[in-house]
């Protein structure tokens, strides 16, 4: 769900300056949550963290699906607040996957600097890996790649559907599990 949620951040925020500062200020939000929760000091119950994960990642499909071109979305015009908020939730999430290996307390702030570090790295590889395949289709064919980058494309739309109906088959699952 973090990688689903970046690559709908990829796919709102056009401009590379503020797609920056939103990403960036997604990490740092999850960074701060995470420690917290794994040092003790914060927490919240696991399932309705998860479950609210996945609705942060329908409210961003959804602001997908709603671009039309004449009217910024929420997150279009606050993407760092809108990405730092939802990073904070997702931060939990990673906490509880931390916490679930039961290391001993002592080993608990390496293990939580070696796995925040694997996060970033791995996110970092989406990015560029999402980035090069873009730049390579607009590279074989751009008249597509033109066309799928406006508010309201098939593409666009189709992918934001798909990217919401998968995050509200988590959302009900992850509510089932409570």
């Amino acid at each position: 769900d973090h990688l689903l949620f970046v690559f709908v951040l990829l796919l709102l925020i056009s401009d590379r300056w503020r797609l920056l500062g939103a990403i960036t200020a997604f990490t740092v939000a999850h960074s701060i949550t995470m420690a917290a929760a794994t040092l003790g000091w914060f927490s919240l119950p696991g399932p309705p963290v998860e479950a609210a994960i996945a609705l942060s990642i329908i409210f961003l499909a959804s602001e997908l699906v709603q671009r039309d071109g004449s009217d910024t979305r929420l997150s279009e015009r606050f993407p760092w607040i809108v990405s730092f908020t939802f990073g904070l939730l997702h931060g939990f999430g990673f906490a509880g996957a931390l916490l679930d290996i039961g290391l001993p307390r002592g080993d608990v702030p390496l293990a939580l600097l070696a796995f925040n570090l694997g996060v970033e790295a791995g996110q970092i590889l989406f990015i560029a890996a999402v980035l090069s395949v873009t730049f390579l289709l607009g590279r074989i064919a751009p008249a597509t790649m033109r066309t799928a980058r406006h508010p309201g494309s098939p593409l666009t739309v189709g992918s934001a559907y798909l990217i919401g109906g998968v995050s509200a088959f988590w959302f009900i699952d992850r509510v089932a599990g409570f």
